[in-house]
């Protein structure tokens, strides 16, 4: 890529991401912080005066680390034994490892109460009453709940980071006479950290800010659902913009922190392994003892996903102290066909994520070229700026385009135009921001995506092609872009399935009916008495095929590479 160019690219790049990343965050800590025309501290200081805004945010980080912590107890364990033995079922057992990303961890809550609460199919099949396994405030359950969704993130990072070691290291240890065991500790797991701290930072942001599951779980005294509760208030109260800048600061100083303690690789190792670690052979007894952690982790976190399927195929009131529903029935699948809010709200998903991929698409092989192809200095900065939406929650993210929303509404230069409301007033059409709040939140995925299929692509073929007076634009179109497809589908996929997934932006942007997404159409047939607990589950149940369907296909398409996706 000529340098002017890839400035011009660096330059329009730049602008884009901050007027769609920046000015939305801008925009929330400016409500807090810039009242009445002046810089005031007082509703920041009032968020940490407040007993019932501390305790949410005590809560919220109870969630995160509860979440954080019990992934890494179940993910290292499984990555390790991957990693050091082979045994017959490995590969199908890695494979259905990854089962519980097929399902929103809000979703997985229908099934999981269904199960686990005090009527549920546990007390029900062991005789024990009414016992609320979930407790009564619900704390255990949304860690449980999102620790079951999450952990395959920090399992691909982990895989990734054991497929990066030097073996001739453990090797040489092992000669010294130090145990299996010990060389994990002293020599594999500070090995390990990076790639570890990099999926724990993604997995506590995305726990301390989540939404949809304590909402589902009527956990109520956390952050994330204060936030929720506070929309009506926005542009007459600057708490909850005050809330919201202490929740993004609070992610981005663990973003940066991650970043500056292991954002290097250097410093523990000259080079990454280029030979595969030998892996021992296990059969009878010991083969079923590795395979036993991934069959009892599998096991459990496929549960929700049992009672989703269960429920949705359950006839309404008929699964109550029941081990199972008493009367079976596709009904609810009909019915979610052919709901007005169902049906609606799948065509304004396809439609979103639709617009989001196009979007995604061009800025992020644009963004993939500069990073890979151009050697002008500022091309990591480009690369970091890309990722750093993985480190802002949506639930911030949807905030401030709900600021910016209001503050468009209001624009003096457009105020008596009629159409300017219906485009940029997220109360009567929040079609424009759940577009860009989808764009911007999956852009990393494809940025990642187009970098790697670039990287696995010689610049040569590029070189051939100008030198035989191809243009740069037919250059672009005959070779470069089939030679990275596998990547860039791979990406599409990605980006698409977790934008018609997105939980924080769909609750907290789509306001009216008529624009509802599947996600926040879930939430709400979740709320209604009667059928619709059970409608919920049935379009639950359409959304993890999809998802099943786009999580494996990526996966055969990139490989090992899927666990770069996930990764801050």
């Amino acid at each position: 890529m000529r340098r002017s160019t890839a400035w011009v690219v660096f330059g329009a790049v730049t602008l884009l991401l901050s007027l769609l990343f920046f000015w939305p965050l801008g925009k929330v800590v400016a409500g807090g912080f810039w009242v009445d025309g002046r810089f005031t501290l007082r509703y920041l200081l009032g968020v940490f005066e407040n007993p019932i805004y501390v305790e949410g945010l005590f809560n919220s980080l109870k969630i995160a680390l509860g979440t954080t912590g019990l992934a890494l107890l179940v993910a290292l364990p499984l990555a390790w034994i991957a990693n050091q033995f082979e045994f017959r079922g490995k590969a199908v057992f890695s494979a259905l490892v990854l089962v519980p990303m097929i399902l929103p961890p809000f979703v997985g809550a229908i099934g999981f109460q269904q199960m686990f609460g005090a009527y549920g199919m546990v007390n029900a099949l062991f005789g024990l009453g009414a016992r609320d396994w979930l407790g009564g405030g619900q704390y255990a359950g949304v860690v449980l709940l999102q620790t079951l969704s999450l952990y395959p993130i920090l399992y691909l990072n982990a895989v990734a980071a054991l497929a990066n070691i030097d073996p001739a290291m453990e090797e040489a240890a092992a000669n010294l006479g130090c145990t299996r065991l010990r060389r994990f500790f002293r020599i594999t797991l500070p090995l390990m950290m990076p790639g570890l701290f990099a999926g724990g930072t993604l997995i506590f942001i995305w726990s301390f800010t989540e939404l949809g599951t304590p909402l589902i779980m009527n956990y109520t005294r956390c952050a994330s659902v204060q936030i929720y509760d506070s929309l009506k208030e926005i542009g007459s109260n600057p708490f909850p913009y005050a809330l919201v800048s202490v929740m993004l600061a609070s992610s981005v100083g663990l973003y940066a922190l991650s970043k500056w303690l292991f954002g290097g690789r250097a410093y523990a190792m000259q080079s990454k392994a280029s030979t595969q670690s030998a892996t021992r052979r296990l059969t009878g007894g010991r083969a079923l003892l590795a395979a036993l952690p991934f069959a009892l982790v599998t096991g459990l976190a496929l549960l929700p996903h049992l009672g989703v399927v269960l429920t949705s195929f359950a006839v309404p009131g008929s699964w109550y102290q029941n081990v199972l529903p008493g009367a079976f029935s596709g009904a609810n699948y009909i019915e979610a066909l052919g709901h007005d809010m169902t049906v609606s709200s799948i065509r304004n998903s396809l439609l979103f994520s639709s617009l989001a991929v196009g979007f995604d698409i061009v800025v992020g092989i644009a963004i993939a070229f500069v990073v890979v192809r151009s050697t002008i200095r500022l091309r990591g900065v480009l690369d970091a700026l890309s990722m750093i939406p993985l480190a802002v929650p949506g639930l911030v993210m949807a905030f401030g385009f709900l600021a910016v929303s209001s503050w468009l509404s209001n624009w003096k230069v457009f105020a008596d135009v009629d159409w300017w409301p219906r485009l940029v007033d997220v109360r009567t059409n929040p079609t424009l921001f759940l577009v860009l709040a989808y764009s911007v939140r999956r852009l990393p995925y494809m940025v990642r995506s187009a970098v790697a299929g670039l990287q696995q692509t010689s610049v040569t073929f590029e070189e051939a092609a100008w030198n035989l007076g191809a243009s740069p634009a037919r250059t672009l179109r005959r070779i470069t872009l089939p030679l990275i497809l596998a990547n860039l589908i791979a990406g599409t996929m990605l980006t698409f399935a977790f934008s018609m997934l997105e939980v924080s932006d769909s609750l907290m942007l789509a306001q009216q009916a008529d624009y509802m997404p599947i996600t926040k159409a879930i939430f709400e047939l979740f709320q209604l008495l009667g059928t619709g607990k059970y409608v919920a589950a049935a379009l639950g149940v359409w959304a993890m095929a999809f998802l099943t369907a786009t999580l494996v296909g990526s996966s055969l398409l990139l490989g090992k590479k899927l666990g770069a996706v996930f990764r801050v």
